[in-house]
């Protein structure tokens, strides 16, 4: 089983941005120790996902960081990007894994178990599990209780992590809940320094483990 590290996974999200500064936040948030970057663009051309995604490679190359490609096969092959994510509406965990072949990491979104299990058995190799809370992102939540979450990670042997409005103050609710890791985008994405929140959202994380 590839080695993956997925404390601290850190989506993106351009919204507002100037290419400069979402470049700048995407950095800092590298320096601040997360661990998986993932790439989330749900309105650009493929052009435009393209260039930025090279652009956000180079940087994670930097700081030998995995870079995930959420939804798009095509452009995590085209920048040899070290993953891609799917979700519950984009294409299915099994043809994405045969298109991107088994050195590639694959994940994927599940918010039941047995979407859980189907998603392992089909070759995902982690899961991004939630919403847990409400979000201020585009994307669509449906939210996911605590007890699913636990339960998924009883049902699959491979790693999960809890995504959906997660931050510094509020991931208590996450205690024993046996997860491999968070994921968070508004938290590192929009705070005023992402180097510093990035880190203290790790440091909250590892001391939830270790209580």
């Amino acid at each position: 089983m590839k080695k993956i590290d997925t404390t601290m996974y850190f989506i993106t999200d351009s919204t507002n941005y100037s290419e400069e500064e979402f470049l700048y936040r995407v950095e800092e948030a590298c320096k601040g120790g997360v661990t998986l970057v993932q790439l989330r663009e749900k309105e650009c051309t493929t052009r435009e996902y393209l260039v930025l995604a090279e652009k956000v490679h180079e940087i994670t190359k930097h700081y030998d960081i995995p870079l995930i490609i959420d939804d798009r096969v095509d452009v995590a092959l085209a920048v040899n990007a070290e993953g891609v994510h799917v979700g519950q509406s984009d294409m299915p965990v099994s043809i994405a894994r045969s298109l991107m072949g088994e050195n590639k990491i694959v994940g994927a979104t599940a918010k039941t178990v047995p979407q859980a299990v189907e998603a392992y058995k089909e070759g995902a190799d982690y899961l991004g599990v939630g919403a847990i809370y409400p979000t201020t992102t585009k994307v669509k939540t449906v939210l996911t209780s605590v007890d699913t979450l636990k339960d998924i990670v009883k049902a699959v042997p491979i790693k999960v992590n809890a995504i959906g409005g997660l931050n510094k103050d509020n991931i208590h609710i996450l205690k024993d809940s046996g997860i491999d890791g968070i994921c968070a985008v508004s938290a590192i994405m929009k705070a005023e320094n992402p180097c510093i929140a990035a880190k203290e959202l790790r440091e909250a994380f590892n001391e939830l483990q270790q209580n």
